[in-house]
């Protein structure tokens, strides 16, 4: 009997869990395989816009190539016109302040701290033509410049300080004639560059992307899904899934993992129950900027100074910035681990019209809601960005700077390098009062990581979070995380279970030990009596 119960125990006990865990991991291959499968079918397009005759011609603008595409495609133009890549801003409800209108057509930020006044330089990320200031006509379709979506081509570029406009010079006859679907090249082109380099905003998207191994996104890698941008933001009516939290507010409209791999994603019941309450991009990315180092601080207050009476520039030995006159002071990462909050998918933003308390030593360009109360809140990892940056000591209100300009003297710090005008400047533009008086504030904005996926065998494991101290949600406040949290009335009690459990075993041995000295003590008498017989 007991050799049969080691055989069960140390041979059919092993093959009976080795069957059960292949057969689960044969069940998240073949899903895993299924998606592959679905998203990795190549587009063929339908029309071949080489074969058009309007299109074979010469173009004297960029405003007649968008003219002869809604030509065609007729209700294009007005579908553009009412999405958030156009305008800019979003109608949202906040609380506290209920419905406005933000966006970064009038949001602020601790990069380059807004687009008003700087239009003409930052608006070569805008999907127009011609946003040099505030007299942009958004209604005029003509003002759209498809070809930063859809050209194919390759060739397709926007002058700097063109106000969108591309680069003059450019065989906009050749481009026309190899257009479709956005890539990822076409997406990339403005949100891997934010902020004003590869990778400086965002931490997860940056150019590597383009041809992303398996372990840097196993969404974007030709080893994995090799998915365009527009497989998980996807689109009807020029109307797009998706939200960045520096410029959104409400919870509608967002591209989510469980599109995809639904609500359950996971053969194992527990890793199911952990994403009621903590999303797939916690455990799925525990690093960021994985490739190229990103932007985490950015002072501003240190801009300005010249070396030899010149401005000058400070780079580390991969290239990065970590000072220039025109700018301030950088601090980069690479390989960062993300930082972790509750988020429920509405957001509130600091206004340049919000007054600063007179105690606050920390401006919140952003804030995400959520506690672990909250039903619609989970965890989700962020980039946090710090900053300094100026603001009005008498009024009590963020400074928007004026940065660019063509010509010099005209107040641009950026040109001219004087925060006076500069700060004069970008207040005059906005319409609102500046007192001449200013210092710097400390910032924090929060950017959401959503890119970057790791391979399963790569995520976080329990010990990651798991963990008395060091653990990744050691910030996370609400909730109980086994290992981690602490109750002094809680641990008192256990300490005394397992205090009274040993005393037990202890007294308990103790008593078996007694009791076998007096069986063997008596042993020699029962023999004797034996014998005697």
């Amino acid at each position: 009997m007991k050799n049969i119960a080691t055989f069960i125990l140390s041979v059919i006990f092993p093959i009976v869990i080795i069957t059960i865990v292949l057969r689960d991991a044969s069940k998240d291959n073949i899903l895993l395989e299924a998606l592959k499968e679905e998203h990795s079918i190549p587009h063929v397009p339908s029309v071949d816009h080489s074969k058009h005759a309007d299109l074979q011609r010469d173009f004297d603008n960029p405003h007649e190539v968008t003219a002869t595409c809604i030509s065609c495609h007729t209700e294009r133009g007005d579908e553009v016109l009412s999405n958030a890549h156009w305008n800019w801003e979003r109608e949202a409800y906040i609380e506290g302040r209920g419905v406005t209108y933000l966006g970064k057509k009038n949001l602020i930020n601790n990069f380059c701290t807004g687009i008003l006044s700087n239009e003409a330089t930052c608006n070569r990320c805008h999907i127009g033509y011609g946003w040099f200031d505030d007299r942009f006509d958004h209604g005029n379709p003509y003002n759209i410049d498809c070809l930063i979506c859809h050209d194919n081509s390759g060739l397709y570029d926007k002058a700097r300080g063109g106000a969108g406009y591309p680069v003059p010079g450019l065989d906009l006859q050749t481009i026309v004639q190899q257009v479709g679907r956005p890539e990822k090249d076409n997406c990339g082109y403005c949100h891997f560059y934010g902020g004003g380099g590869n990778n400086v905003k965002h931490g997860d998207l940056e150019s590597a992307l383009l041809h992303a191994s398996w372990d840097v996104d196993v969404h974007m890698s030709a080893e994995g899904a090799s998915l365009e941008c527009i497989d998980c933001h996807q689109t009807t009516n020029h109307q797009m899934l998706g939200r960045y939290y520096g410029v959104s507010s409400d919870n509608t409209m967002r591209a989510t993992c469980e599109d995809c791999h639904t609500a359950l994603p996971h053969v194992e019941k527990t890793l199911n129950e952990h994403a009621v309450k903590v999303a797939c991009q916690t455990c799925h990315i525990p690093v960021y900027a994985k490739v190229n180092p990103t932007k985490m601080h950015w002072d501003w207050s240190t801009a300005t100074d010249r070396l030899d009476g010149e401005p000058y520039e400070v780079l580390d030995t991969l290239g990065n910035l970590l000072y220039t006159s025109i700018k301030g002071e950088f601090h980069w990462r690479q390989n960062a681990a993300p930082d972790y909050l509750w988020f429920n998918g509405t957001a509130d933003h600091h206004l340049i019209s919000d007054i600063i308390g007179e105690n606050d030593t920390m401006i919140y360009i952003n804030t995400l809601f959520g506690d672990a109360t909250d039903p619609n809140a989970r965890i989700y990892p962020v980039k946090i960005h710090t900053g300094r940056q100026p603001y009005d000591t008498e009024h009590r209100t963020i400074i928007q700077a004026k940065l660019w300009d063509a010509d010099p003297g005209m107040g641009a710090l950026w040109v001219d390098l004087d925060w006076d005008e500069a700060l004069a400047a970008g207040m005059e533009y906005v319409g609102m009062p500046f007192s001449g008086n200013y210092d710097f504030i400390d910032s924090r904005m929060f950017l959401r990581i959503n890119h970057m996926v790791s391979p399963a065998d790569q995520a976080l494991q329990c010990e990651d979070c798991h963990t008395r101290s060091g653990g990744r949600l050691e910030g996370i406040e609400g909730v109980y995380i086994p290992a981690q949290t602490t109750h002094a009335a809680i641990d008192h009690f256990g300490i005394l279970l397992l205090l009274f459990s040993f005393a037990g075993v202890v007294i308990h041995a103790s008593l078996r030990y007694l009791a076998w000295r007096k069986r063997v003590k008596k042993t020699p008498d029962l023999i004797q009596k034996t014998m005697n017989r």
